[in-house]
C-alpha cells in the first residue's frame, strides 16, 4: 500500500515580510547609531573608488542618516534619487494597502515596466549627478 505523505503547507504570507522588516530595522538601528560619515566600517562604492564617478547609490547611506534624524535638506543633499524613490515606494504601498482594505484584487508590487523605468530613471540620474552643471546632486 503507498500512502500518500501529508500536505506540506508552506509558511504563511507574513514570515517574509517580517523577516524584511527585521532586516531593515536592524539596519535603520545600526545607521542611526554609527554615523557613515566618521565611521569606516561601512562599504566603500566601488563603482566610485574605481571611475572616480557617483553611482546612483552614492551617498545613500549618508542620506538614511539623515533621514533618520530628521534632516531632509542633507538627505536631498546625499542622495535625492532615494527621497524621490522613497515617496513614490510609499505611495505605491499605500495603494496596494487601499486595495486590500476595499477587498480588492492587487497584482505584483512592481510590474516590469516599473522596472524598465526605475532602470531609465537611475541611468539618468547617474549621469546627470557627474556633470558639472548638476553637482547639486552628488553628494
Amino acid at each position: 500500500m503507498n500512502a500518500t505523505p501529508p500536505k506540506i503547507n508552506p509558511p504563511g504570507w507574513w514570515l517574509p515580510g517580517i523577516i524584511l522588516a527585521a532586516t531593515f530595522l536592524g539596519v535603520a538601528v545600526l545607521v542611526y547609531f554609527f554615523n557613515p560619515a566618521t565611521h569606516a566600517f561601512y562599504p566603500e562604492c566601488q563603482f566610485h573608488r574605481l571611475t572616480g564617478l557617483n553611482c546612483p547609490g552614492c551617498g545613500m547611506t549618508r542620506a538614511v542618516y539623515a533621514l533618520l534624524h530628521g534632516n531632509l535638506t542633507a538627505a536631498w543633499r546625499d542622495n535625492a534619487l532615494l527621497l524621490g524613490g522613497s515617496f513614490f515606494l510609499a505611495l505605491r504601498a499605500g495603494w496596494f494597502g487601499w486595495n486590500k482594505l476595499r477587498g480588492r484584487r492587487n497584482g505584483e508590487f512592481f510590474p516590469a515596466k516599473h522596472l524598465w523605468v526605475l532602470l531609465v530613471v537611475a541611468l539618468v540620474f547617474t549621469v546627470l549627478r557627474n556633470l558639472p552643471a548638476f553637482a547639486f546632486l552628488s553628494p
